[in-house]
């Protein structure tokens, strides 16, 4: 029992301490950056030495692999639990794609360090493995697009997912207009221009 006490304690410990080192990341990377961020850094907002972090975390990019599949996994529990509560395919197509866009607008940090995702040139220290359960993350949120397209417009998987990632890639340039000011300055707001892209969707899907 007081081996198991013991064991109890150390694993609160490292968990206390794993995640102390990983909010310290988020900070880190926020401000500088992936490839701004280094270890030292790290190390310097959580508190710890540079040999600590490495006690847990082999790289700067396996801490980045674990906050971004964090961050994957809530925008797919937003998604699928917008999609969920609607009660028709076309409610459900518009509550996922919005779901898609104000998780962004809110967590704005997440949004530009997962594009890192995409830039082979930067996924050093990435696994395949992770790198594969990263993707798979996005994959599944954009799947609840991809079904509500099916379901709505009777399209086929190839249509769906050109459908889905089509607007995806138009919510993230909005996303990305938003946050740089520029909406603002061309006098329109980002929650009425993805609603837009949305309706424009439908209405064309609706066509005969």
């Amino acid at each position: 029992m007081a081996a198991d006490g013991r064991a109890a304690r150390t694993r609160a410990v490292h968990d206390f301490k794993r995640a102390a080192i990983v909010e310290a990341a988020r900070r880190v990377f926020a401000e500088h950056g992936l490839d701004g961020a280094s270890v030292r850094l790290i190390a310097r907002a959580a508190g710890y030495t540079p040999g600590a972090i490495y006690f847990y975390f082999p790289s700067k990019e396996h801490i980045y692999g674990d906050i971004l599949n964090e961050s994957l996994a809530a925008l797919g529990r937003a998604v699928k639990g917008a999609a969920a509560a609607a009660p028709d395919a076309e409610t459900r197509l518009r509550a996922a794609a919005r779901a898609f866009f104000v998780y962004y607008r809110d967590h704005p940090d997440e949004l530009e360090l997962g594009l890192y995702l995409f830039q082979g040139i930067r996924r050093r220290g990435l696994t395949p493995e992770l790198d594969r359960q990263l993707n798979g993350r996005l994959i599944a949120a954009l799947r609840v697009l991809a079904s509500a397209l099916r379901d709505f417009a009777g399209l086929d998987d190839d249509a769906a997912n050109l459908e889905t990632v089509a607007l995806a890639s138009h919510i993230v340039g909005i996303l990305f207009m938003d946050k740089s000011g520029r909406l603002e300055t061309l006098g329109f707001a980002g929650e009425a221009l993805v609603d837009h892209a949305i309706d424009t969707l439908v209405e064309r899907l609706r066509r005969p």
